[in-house]
């Protein structure tokens, strides 16, 4: 066991031992009458701080540079976490998670545990196509989303808490995940969902704010369906609807615009010899110049397979946390390397 996995492990042995005396007036008045948020990735942090506001304190785990398959978090990450109000996690299956969920919620065992992706139908892991049948499944959900209330009632935290962690010592819970694809937050239509998993919960803690996170919730949904529009007239003109990417995280996104995402590696493993002549002949057949690759992963084979093709690698980055800047870059990336 590394060093880091044992100082790791004793302070969660301590952290435990003191979690169940977390008092939330007081913890809250330490930090400047704000909530203590914990989340897992650097979107949700966006969503949360755009809800929240001046409100909340948010913690992310896995940090800028990092990939949630095989973050460990530190020390310091795992008292936020003991003292945190409300823990908001993907969800959706993603290896950080699937490993540290059960530990992560054990530190404090008072916290509201917030599932952003309930709701969200999951895709499998792996290439994606665009098909009809899927997209009318996917938009029934987002439409019948809508029309929910928009502070509808939940049941109570511990409950929520309980079912939550629950689900997740089943087995067949988390083998299931692990073959979903878990990078549900690239598609706005899902943020949105995301975005009123998060209001709800905040609600939940703070009822004397409701408005206030209704209202800004309000304006936060507006703008991502504003970016789903803009997106999907920008890409609507595309002739070519394949691209290659190292990381297979776009499904979801290829999904609601149309497009087909051709992945380099699968599961963390790099391409074999075999594998990576068959991409490389798959991208001349589908005159494909351009291989994306994020700032999180290897690059090698990427730009391997860009200069078979005479082609280049371009950047495009899933974790990033201004989300609307982002996909915006994210869809002119697209448009520049599908033209």
């Amino acid at each position: 066991m590394s060093t880091k996995r044992i100082m790791n492990f004793l302070l969660f042995i301590m952290l435990l031992i003191v979690s169940s005396n977390v008092a939330w007036p007081g913890v809250r008045k330490e930090q400047g009458g704000k909530i203590g948020i914990v989340v897992t990735i650097l979107p949700l942090a966006e969503f949360v701080e755009n809800i929240g506001k001046n409100k909340v304190d948010v913690s992310v785990m896995v940090l800028p540079g990092s990939t949630p398959h095989t973050y460990e978090p530190t020390p310091g990450q795992l008292k936020k976490m003991s003292q945190a109000e409300i823990f908001i996690k993907v969800g959706s299956g993603i290896e950080f998670e699937l490993i540290w969920i059960d530990k992560l919620i054990s530190l404090n065992k008072n916290m509201l545990v917030c599932n952003s992706s309930e709701g969200i139908l999951l895709r499998d892991m792996g290439d994606h196509h665009h098909h009809e049948e899927e997209e009318h499944h996917h938009h029934q959900h987002y439409h019948e989303d809508k029309q929910n209330k928009e502070d509808e009632d939940h049941k109570d935290p511990s409950d929520h808490h309980h079912e939550d962690h629950e689900n997740h010592h089943a087995k067949d819970s988390d083998q299931r995940l692990h073959t979903k694809d878990p990078h549900v937050w690239l598609s706005p239509v899902n943020a949105i969902i995301m975005v009123r998993n998060i209001q709800n919960a905040l609600i939940k803690v703070d009822p004397q704010n409701r408005e206030f996170y209704n209202q800004n919730a309000l304006q936060l949904k507006a703008k991502l369906e504003g970016l789903h529009q803009e997106i999907k007239k920008n890409l609507s003109t595309l002739i070519n609807k394949s691209f290659m990417v190292f990381h297979p995280a776009w499904g979801y996104f290829a999904s609601e615009y149309g497009l087909e995402q051709k992945a380099v590696e699968h599961c963390g493993k790099e391409p074999t010899a075999k594998e990576l002549a068959n991409l490389i002949k798959f991208a001349k057949e589908h005159n494909i110049k351009v291989v994306f690759a994020s700032p999180q992963y290897s690059k090698k084979s990427a730009r391997v397979i860009a200069e078979e093709i005479k082609g280049k690698v371009i950047f495009i980055d899933p974790l990033a946390k201004d989300y609307q800047k982002n996909l915006q870059q994210v869809t002119n990336a697209f448009i520049e390397g599908l033209e």
